[in-house]
């Protein structure tokens, strides 16, 4: 479907990384309730904890965009 055809008929696109994911999921009352206020707020917390450690990462890309500019 192209993007009209999905906002015509009202289908989202999923959250394009863990981070957008991490901030609908906070949204979701579904989540909270199947796992319990506490069990939801320690998944969201190590779910943040990943996306920190992934963003910290140097890609393959980078090192060849940039290292010659170091």
């Amino acid at each position: 479907m192209t993007r009209e055809e999905r906002k015509k008929n009202k289908i989202d696109s999923l959250p394009g990384n863990l981070y957008e994911a991490i901030q609908v999921t906070e949204e979701s009352q579904l989540v909270r309730q199947a796992l319990g206020e506490d069990l939801f707020y320690k998944f969201i917390d190590n779910k943040k904890i990943e996306w920190d450690h992934y963003q910290a990462q140097v890609t393959d890309y980078e090192l060849q965009q940039y290292f010659s500019i170091l």
